[in-house]
């Protein structure tokens, strides 16, 4: 299960760079949870995976993750060493990030797809629109 896991999450994330809601989905459990207790925001089941690739949309499109390895750590869970980049739409800004974001997989689908994803995710695309601030104005 452990090699299998490695390559779900290759996949989830394959699917992220592509805007592929549907094969992302297909990665996960029904009750997929994304939860980022540093902004503040939740992403509960396919309609919140579908929200939150949305906002990763309007935020910033050229959004991607590279990632650098994955590892899996038994059989219910898996690390991934991902750098992001993304484009500001407002501001034009490139911001990037490195996480290492942790997997829960149950049956070989993922429950919580890395926490500290999203975190990474989200302080790059906070930043770009801290700096868009001044040109909304």
């Amino acid at each position: 299960m452990s090699q299998e896991n490695v390559e779900t999450v290759r996949r989830a994330i394959a699917a992220i760079n592509a805007r592929d809601i549907d094969a992302y989905l297909a990665c996960c459990t029904e009750n997929v949870e994304l939860l980022m207790p540093l902004v503040g925001a939740e992403y509960l089941g396919a309609d919140g995976i579908r929200r939150f690739l949305t906002d990763i949309e309007d935020i910033g499109p050229d959004f991607r993750i590279e990632v650098q390895r994955v590892q899996a750590i038994g059989d219910t869970n898996a690390l991934a060493f991902v750098r992001s980049k993304s484009t500001g739409r407002a501001s034009g800004i490139v911001t990037g990030a490195e996480s290492t974001n942790v997997y829960d997989f149950i049956d070989g689908h993922l429950l919580a797809p890395g926490v500290a994803i999203v975190i990474g995710i989200f302080r790059g695309l906070c930043s770009l629109v801290h700096s868009a601030a001044p040109a909304l104005d």
